[in-house]
């Protein structure tokens, strides 16, 4: 069984705060997978469904963020469940808007939901890191965190909750690059591979080109003329620059 958290805090005054992006995701899974309506247990509220042909919980604890790990250590305890078949979503300062990573165990960067968790169920459960940027100082953090997302966030955010939930399949059957991939390719924030940069044979009609020499200095050296005139007013030009050393 997998058990899927989304962290958040309960109340309509906090649903669309950056710091419940959690909840968000959670929701848009359940939704397009037909899971079960949330019920209440372990102080979440809980859905049952499937993924990748195998059961699947989701929860969103109701204890507030600071105690999220209370919720998942019953549900985990009740179920048992070891931290490896847990994957906890969850808002990022430390990533832009819109990017995402997905690793297991690590630290809990501050985090109190995680902290939490981590003093429940261990550190070796799965994580989703959804990026929510930084205000750009410490002072400001909570504002951030517990503010809405802006007007402009919406481009990001519904396409992004969207590509989780479609591809989600994917992260149950532990497929975090084929599943890192997709939502890249779905959000359109994939990163185009560097061009392979020509080989010097390429350059020089396929023969390496003099070693230690530049493009330009190779172009120089091949456009010289190999033998100097011996008349004519190129060669009286040079003479009188360089002298006649015949």
């Amino acid at each position: 069984m997998l058990l899927i958290v989304g962290l958040g805090n309960p109340g309509s005054q906090y649903a669309r705060n950056r710091h419940n992006v959690g909840f968000m995701a959670a929701d848009a899974i359940v939704r397009r997978h037909s899971f079960s309506g949330f019920s209440k247990k372990f102080r979440a509220e809980i859905a049952e469904g499937t993924l990748a042909g195998e059961k699947a919980l989701v929860l969103k604890p109701m204890t507030f963020m600071n105690l999220s790990g209370d919720s998942v250590g019953e549900a985990m305890r009740f179920y048992k469940l070891n931290p490896a078949d847990i994957i906890v979503i969850h808002d990022e300062l430390d990533l832009a808007p819109g990017k995402l990573k997905l690793k297991t165990g690590g630290g809990n960067g501050g985090h109190n939901g995680l902290k939490s968790i981590d003093a429940h169920c261990g550190k070796d459960y799965k994580r989703l890191r959804i990026g929510i940027g930084h205000p750009g100082h410490k002072d400001r953090v909570n504002p951030h965190v517990l503010g809405d997302f802006a007007k402009s966030d919406q481009d990001w955010l519904q396409p992004l909750l969207d590509a989780i939930a479609d591809h989600a399949e994917l992260m149950a059957k532990g497929d975090d690059a084929g599943f890192l991939n997709k939502i890249a390719l779905a959000t359109g924030t994939s990163e185009a591979k560097p061009a392979k940069q020509a080989r010097p044979e390429a350059a020089t009609g396929g023969k390496p080109g003099p070693s230690g020499k530049s493009h330009i200095r190779q172009a120089r050296t091949s456009t010289q003329p190999k033998t100097l005139p011996t008349s004519g007013p190129m060669a009286d030009m040079l003479k009188k620059l360089f002298g006649n050393k015949d």
